[in-house]
């Protein structure tokens, strides 16, 4: 679920601000009809503001597993992602496990990983902050142009030396619950 679903154009800007905002987070948890779900992504931008409070605060209901925390190796981002653990540790929300991403650039003519920014600073820093180490993703060109064509990348590209990376994520990746989140409708039809 986008808001870009909702809008006009595709090169429509959302300039929400506060109650409009929140109020749009909470109908995208409690009213659609998500149905059983193994995992429920939701990307927030870096930080601890009033859209992560919201998030939590609407699916506090529904038990979550916890939140997976995604960094990509460089400090600075590092920086931005210990104040999201702290927020989670104050809000009792459980981590699951840390993910480093863009760690590496896998060439789509050689195949070779090279670390264009750095690497290990997420693995660094879950080991430092005793939490578990899902595993790295590199950045891999080919994976961007499966995604955009509407095709799988792992049986496009079945020789990628990124299908290791992402295996291993997967082995890595903790187990959900199978929780079930129902919209406000649902509920009111019992």
């Amino acid at each position: 679920m986008s808001i870009g679903f909702l809008l006009d154009s595709k090169d429509s800007a959302v300039v929400w601000r506060g109650p409009r905002k929140t109020a749009i987070i909470k109908q995208f948890v409690e009213d659609v009809a998500w149905g059983e779900l193994d995992y429920l992504v939701i990307d927030t931008p870096p930080g601890t503001s009033d859209e992560h409070i919201t998030v939590c605060e609407s699916l506090a209901k529904y038990n979550p597993d916890g939140a997976v925390i995604v960094t990509t190796p460089q400090n600075v981002s590092i920086a931005d992602v210990r104040k999201e653990i702290t927020f989670c540790k104050k809000i009792g929300l459980p981590i699951l496990g840390v993910v480093e991403n863009m760690s590496g650039f896998v060439c789509p003519h050689c195949a070779e990983c090279t670390n264009i920014f750095s690497t290990g600073g997420g693995e660094a820093m879950a080991k430092e902050l005793d939490i578990p180490f899902i595993g790295r993703i590199p950045i891999d060109p080919l994976i961007g142009s499966a995604c955009e064509a509407g095709k799988s990348f792992i049986e496009a590209n079945k020789a990628s030396s990124s299908l290791d990376a992402l295996r291993n994520f997967a082995a890595n990746y903790p187990q959900p619950s199978h929780a079930t989140l129902e919209s406000s409708t649902d509920k009111m039809s019992e």
